[in-house]
């Protein structure tokens, strides 16, 4: 028997998006990089400070602020649903998702959902070595980083499906095309080959083409019904689709996913199934995705795992210019996060948006009426089905 398809889905809607410059040093606090994309959401809506009842974030090692604290700092009346997420990359689907719910539930009507770092200037992720129940294990024999951790999972896929090098460099190669359409993306240089691999090595096979870029910023996106977003300044954006997983085994701590079953495949495989049966659609269906690209190779198990490419096909897919503009699947509009900036994903959220609204100038993909979005990158993560209004 087939499960019921949750109310919020199809009823619940995006209504802004709110940024501030992505930088290497922003000279601001993490709670005014918050307070300013929040505003700029709710103005870019057409809404007030005053209709906001929720507030929805995610930190990772106390690297942000709560919502509570940005509530507080823009003088928000009541707020009716308030939600700090201790999770990173997994979670901008899935704090949207539940915003969303919430919605449909009649325990807030507009919810603000955020993400704000310093990630640059201040705590950086990607240098970051995490305590955890399982650290006394994995520490000892310097494997106690995310490039480290990622770079395994991405070997490992090479070795079991005849991935090359070329298959994981093409994606940075091809996301760099649309951050040069991008006045926000931090990196806006040309990328071939040759210059891939004069590229430093990180952790084998990552070269720093290969690792998403840490940047000080904050992006936040307006929910409310579908309803109210037709009352407002841009088409709505609709959720039509959303899904959560995390798979068996997932580990201790933050770091330790080394009880996974198969680190070829990563929680896109699990989601699938959930995630195209919320909608009722299939992949066909879909004109672009924001895959999430904390490393390239993250890029190539989302389009397997998803289905939109066989086992092992990834690579060429992208290398044929499949994920270009124009293509058959462009992937990454903004240039993920590879290239605009480590915003943990949020970022990827707010281009899909723009893409429905047809907001995206010279990046902009025709005829864009569904796209997904997905958070995370190994053991669990979440996604989004956007669909224009």
């Amino acid at each position: 028997m087939s499960k019921k398809r949750p109310s919020f889905l199809g009823n619940t809607a995006i209504a802004g998006v709110g940024y501030t410059e992505f930088s290497r040093q922003s000279g601001k606090s993490v709670l005014q990089l918050a307070s300013d994309a929040c505003v700029n959401a709710v103005i870019e809506s057409g809404l007030e400070l005053k209709d906001i009842d929720g507030v929805v974030s995610f930190s990772v090692l106390g690297d942000s602020v709560s919502s509570e604290s940005v509530a507080t700092a823009l003088a928000l009346p009541k707020q009716n649903y308030i939600l700090n997420l201790n999770t990173g990359g997994q979670a901008p689907a899935y704090a949207v998702m539940l915003a969303a719910m919430a919605i449909e539930a009649g325990l807030a009507e507009n919810i603000l959902v955020f993400r704000a770092l310093n990630g640059r200037s201040g705590k950086r992720i990607g240098g970051m070595t995490v305590a955890g129940e399982a650290a006394q294990f994995r520490d000892p024999i310097g494997y106690m980083g995310q490039p480290s951790f990622a770079a395994m999972w991405a070997r490992r896929y090479m070795i079991e499906t005849g991935a090359t090098i070329e298959d994981i460099a093409a994606v940075p190669i091809a996301q760099r095309k649309f951050a040069l359409l991008n006045e926000r993306a931090i990196i806006q240089k040309p990328l071939t080959f040759e210059n891939y691999l004069d590229s430093p090595m990180i952790a084998d096979p990552f070269r720093k083409a290969d690792c998403t870029t840490e940047v000080d910023g904050a992006v936040a996106v307006l929910v409310t019904s579908v309803k109210n977003a037709r009352q407002l300044n841009y088409p709505p954006v609709i959720i039509e689709g959303a899904a959560y997983v995390c798979g068996p085994r997932s580990g201790l701590d933050m770091n330790d996913k080394l009880l996974w079953d198969d680190i070829t495949t990563n929680y896109t495989n699990l989601l699938a199934q959930p995630l195209w049966e919320s909608a009722g659609i299939t992949p066909k269906e879909v004109d672009f995705a924001e895959f999430y690209d904390c490393f390239s190779s993250a890029v190539l198990f989302a389009l397997e795992g998803l289905g939109f490419t066989g086992r092992g096909e990834a690579g060429a897919f992208v290398r044929a210019g499949e994920t270009g503009l124009g293509g058959r699947l462009p992937v990454n509009t903004h240039g993920g996060l590879l290239c605009e900036g480590y915003i943990h994903g949020m970022n990827s959220v707010a281009e899909a948006v723009m893409q429905l609204q047809g907001r995206s100038g010279s990046r902009q993909v025709a005829n864009a009426n569904i796209g997904v979005v997905t958070s995370g990158n190994q053991a669990d993560g979440s996604a989004l089905i956007l669909r224009r209004d």
